[in-house]
């Protein structure tokens, strides 16, 4: 099993179980710079999830692909303390 398809388990495991997590993220294009944001995962796909955060006051949403956390442009807090 590849590293990709382990991150899309775990994060289709939270989503499943409990989609409110915790979400750093450090992107330069688009500039998205969170840490320990509360989000929700809003949906799971097979090359990217929907997450929902409100940092900036009101709600938006978000789409992150695999390759990003498997990068650490995003890291998604519950997954890390396993």
């Amino acid at each position: 099993m590849t590293q990709l398809a382990i991150i899309r388990d775990k994060i289709k495991k939270l989503y499943n179980t409990n989609p409110n997590i915790h979400i750093n993220v450090l992107m330069k294009r688009p500039t998205i710079c969170l840490s320990n944001e509360p989000a929700v995962i809003k949906g799971v796909y097979p090359h990217l999830f929907l997450i929902e955060e409100r940092s900036s006051g009101f709600s938006r949403c978000r789409t992150v692909q695999y390759t990003d956390v498997l990068t650490k442009c995003v890291e998604i807090v519950e997954i890390s303390e396993e």
